[in-house]
């Protein structure tokens, strides 16, 4: 399957999906935000990285930064931090490059390594987008993390591939329902912008149909 233009999703929504399909869907079907410090913080920090004017030249390595991207099989569009594009004769040709080139997407993180796969998803959406416009393979990418310093190595499996396929397709199929998923409350909700607008507590366990039921039983 293949989705038009029109029905492309945000790619880095899959982050957020991943992390908490209800703050996915608040953020990006009912176009609700808030803003604290650490989403201050990635903001700054991804606008000094998406500067799609600039180019690094290293020898034989060649970064862009804030390279659009987009999948008709995945049905996802957006921007790549960066991607590293190093000259090798295993590589593919590149637009006004001689030579070819293999090809590395490098994401940038505020924070430190996750537990979950929120960041792994979107640097693999990234890839496999990459894949699709520049007809090659790739096999790992860096997810780099600002408290730490330090790249993170990821592999792009098979396994891991279908798991991102798989996330698309549940993200599209919320998005024709229009659906905003309950929350299953943790300890990250306390450190969620949007939850004073999620109520993780009150919603995570209450519906409006349970509510009224409860209501006009009592008024019987």
């Amino acid at each position: 399957m293949e989705y038009r233009e029109e029905e492309y999703l945000q790619l880095s929504g899959i982050q957020h999906f991943v992390f908490c399909r209800r703050q996915w869907a608040l953020a990006y079907l009912e176009q609700q935000w808030v803003e604290n410090e650490r989403t201050a913080d990635g903001r700054i920090m991804h606008r000094n990285v998406h500067d799609s004017s600039f180019r690094e030249k290293r020898g034989d390595l060649l970064i862009v930064r804030g390279m659009k991207v987009s999948s008709a099989r995945l049905g996802l569009s957006g921007e790549c931090d960066a991607v590293e594009f190093r000259r090798s004769p295993k590589g593919v040709p590149i637009f006004g490059q001689e030579g070819t080139y293999t090809v590395t997407p490098v994401e940038y993180k505020r924070g430190k390594p996750k537990e979950d796969e929120c960041d792994i998803a979107q640097l693999t959406a990234q890839a496999m987008c990459l894949e699709e416009m520049l007809c090659c393979d790739i096999p790992v990418g860096f997810l780099y993390y600002g408290e730490t310093r330090h790249r993170t190595r990821v592999e792009f499996t098979p396994e891991l591939r279908k798991r991102v396929a798989d996330t698309a397709e549940e993200m599209h199929q919320l998005c024709r329902k229009r659906h905003t998923p309950k929350g299953n409350r943790t300890k990250a909700c306390n450190a969620c912008s949007l939850k004073d607008i999620c109520l993780p507590v009150i919603c995570g366990k209450k519906t409006a149909g349970g509510y009224l039921q409860k209501m006009l039983g009592t008024m019987e």
